[in-house]
């Protein structure tokens, strides 16, 4: 991140499901209620939801330029989308981010993208929603970034970015399978199954039919989460799958002024959570909080 410019994200519940959004091919026409940010130069994205109870359970990144580090939050809305209650669920000493959080077996995991802590943890809701605990028993060949898991007939599917090499953070998929969610997992093949800055990381929650899947990657052409690119592919995913591009999602007007980027999408039942961004320029008061951060570290 430049200190010269300042990406801050903005959390917003989108009033349709999200193959409605997906057959539409655009934000414009729909309800979006936006929830608040948490501060100055602090700001919530990458949002994943489940509902529980009568109750919409948003699980987000919480991002703070003064540490340096995102925690995983959760804002608790009721039927009318307005905030019951909200906090903290998960903070490591590394950096939390894509909160990834889904039901499968009877149970409520989240996995989120942690890679500087060398590892992809898996974690499972203890007491749902504020406690969560590591499970040992879920390997991973690397410390995949934002890693997608989707369940299929022929097993479970894990869709992810490769911390290594650097630049393939943003421009290669990759694909690796397993019979169980506890794996043991597997590369599929040996290279990317996709290479392009404009759609090869993901960005929110496959929308699985019976012949087809629908990705949210993030197209990173212009700048870093600039737009949600749709993904197609054919079931079942046995062969090296072929992709065929949808509609590409961008900030609607109604975001303003959070308009210069847009980078999740993601399924919540008869809502879709989204997050878009405002590049704000303010060389000054940045330079001084890294001066800060860093004599913190010393």
């Amino acid at each position: 991140m430049s200190i010269f410019r300042t990406d801050i994200w903005r959390t917003g519940v989108v009033r349709a499901p999200i193959a409605a959004i997906r057959d539409v091919g655009s934000l414009a026409s729909f309800s979006i209620r936006w929830l608040p940010n948490p501060g100055s130069f602090r700001f919530l994205a990458d949002p994943f939801g489940l509902w529980r109870d009568g109750k919409l359970h948003v699980f987000v990144e919480h991002y703070d330029y003064r540490t340096r580090k995102g925690i995983v939050n959760l804002l608790v809305l009721n039927e009318n989308l307005d905030v019951l209650e909200q906090g903290t669920v998960l903070s490591e000493p590394w950096h939390l981010s894509y909160p990834f959080v889904f039901e499968a077996g009877g149970e409520t995991w989240m996995l989120p993208e942690a890679h500087r802590s060398g590892r992809l943890t898996l974690y499972r809701a203890r007491r749902f929603p504020w406690t969560w605990e590591p499970v040992p028993e879920f390997l991973f060949p690397c410390a995949a970034i934002d890693a997608t898991p989707v369940r299929v007939k022929d097993g479970w599917w894990m869709f992810y970015a490769p911390p290594f090499p650097k630049t393939e953070r943003t421009t290669a998929l990759r694909m690796a399978r397993a019979d169980s969610l506890m794996g043991p997992w597997e590369d599929m093949f040996p290279l990317p199954v996709r290479l392009d800055v404009g759609s090869s990381r993901l960005g929110g929650t496959p929308i699985v039919e019976k012949d087809s899947m629908t990705l949210p990657m993030q197209d990173c052409r212009d700048t870093y989460g600039g737009a949600v690119q749709l993904l197609r592919l054919s079931l079942p995913l046995a062969d090296r799958p072929s992709f065929m591009m949808g509609p590409r999602l961008t900030a609607p007007f109604s975001a303003s002024p959070f308009v210069e980027g847009m980078h999740t999408l993601s399924s919540a039942g008869d809502v879709t959570l989204i997050d878009t961004k405002q590049i704000v320029r303010n060389a000054p008061r940045r330079l001084l909080m890294d001066v800060r951060h860093r004599l913190s570290r010393i």
